[in-house]
């Protein structure tokens, strides 16, 4: 049973920087495709940052060129360094992932959440002004 954990999580001000860790255990397959999520108060979860494990990346629009998704050397920890944070970046974010997402589809204009069978259970970012 594949477990994704997440951590670093927090408050920053308006321009800050974070960077979430997501540790992913007992993977069964060599290829994944995982993903971060975020859902707002009030708001739909959104998928905005992708990666397969065959190396290919993909953002929304919202966070291109300041978000930064990665996997480290031996696939087990997916990180997601956000840099230049705005208030709408608040959310709780969550991990994603799941085999069977072929590299084509695992790309944040094709994805769906409810394609994703293992998630983690979030953590809060919280940008203030």
């Amino acid at each position: 049973q594949v477990q994704l954990v997440e951590s670093g999580g927090g408050s920053v001000q308006v321009g800050g920087s974070l960077r979430l860790s997501c540790v992913v255990s007992g993977r069964t397959y060599r290829n994944y495709c995982i993903a971060w999520f975020r859902q707002g108060p009030g708001k739909e979860r959104e998928g905005f940052a992708a990666i397969h494990t065959n190396g290919s990346t993909t953002y929304a629009d919202a966070v291109k060129g300041r978000f930064t998704i990665s996997l480290d050397n031996t696939e087990t920890t997916l990180y997601l360094q956000m840099d230049s944070l705005k208030p709408e970046d608040s959310a709780m974010y969550y991990c994603a992932a799941d085999p069977g997402i072929i590299q084509q589809y695992c790309s944040i204009g094709a994805l769906k959440s409810r394609w994703f069978t293992f998630w983690g259970q979030g953590t809060q970012v919280t940008v203030s002004s």
